[in-house]
């Protein structure tokens, strides 16, 4: 049987710990299905744009353009070449911790359920059932300690246990990834759709949506999961 490698990148918006004041967090990024070699082309193409952006704006070519830190000409300019490559699909969950029964008591055990959660509704729907698939992640390392760098890797092995499914999980400091810089990007677009809507929509609206999902958790329809929103609609 053929398996089929799917390559992942995430990063992370807000604040997942249960004192911080912020109430929403978000897990997403985007993840290629890497025919004729796409996840190279998105790197490549991202890499192209961020350098003329950062010699634009007189910056270092090895200093980190945050997305925060970006205009939305820019974020623009890169979402909408970046989407139009074959393979490629972004996709994130957006956690409103108000509306959760329980306080987020550790924050490394609800990363891993959230990004099961991502998976499960968000990547896995986008892909052909019935295949074997090999899925290498690629995840930023800044709120990783040492002692959890196999947590999320055992945990999605054994979750999807009933699946012809691998997970291999490398962490990066994103400030020399390209990969998770545009994970980042995406991410932190769909978290400022809740939270700063007119700011961020010129963004949404060129997104194109067989190429982007967005999930909110908790669902609406059933308890435990997420349900799928339109992102370009006003929360």
């Amino acid at each position: 049987m053929i398996i089929i490698k799917i390559y992942v990148y995430l990063d992370e918006s807000g604040n997942i710990h249960q004192n911080s004041p912020t109430p929403l967090f978000a897990i997403g990024g985007y993840f290629v299905i890497d025919e004729a070699h796409h996840k190279d082309k998105i790197i490549q193409r991202y890499k192209k744009i961020n350098k003329k952006q950062k010699k634009k704006r007189q910056l270092p070519l090895d200093q980190e353009l945050k997305s925060r830190m970006m205009h939305d000409d820019e974020k623009i300019a890169l979402l909408s070449r970046i989407q139009k490559i074959d393979g490629f699909y972004g996709c994130a969950i957006l956690f409103d911790k108000s509306h959760m029964m329980k306080k987020i008591d550790r924050c490394n055990i609800f990363f891993n359920y959230g990004v099961k959660l991502l998976f499960h509704d968000c990547i896995l729907p986008l892909l052909p059932p019935h295949q074997s698939y090999e899925f290498i992640l690629s995840i930023d390392n800044r709120n990783v300690s040492v002692g959890d760098l196999k947590d999320l890797e055992k945990f999605l092995n054994t979750e999807f246990c009933y699946c012809d499914y691998s997970f291999q999980i490398t962490y990066y400091d994103s400030r020399y990834h390209y990969g998770i810089q545009l994970a980042d990007l995406i991410v932190n677009t769909f978290y400022l759709r809740s939270k700063n809507y007119p700011l961020i929509y010129p963004v949404l609206k060129i997104l194109d949506p067989t190429r982007f999902r967005l999930n909110i958790f908790p669902g609406h329809i059933r308890k435990g999961r997420t349900k799928k929103i339109n992102f370009i609609d006003k929360p």
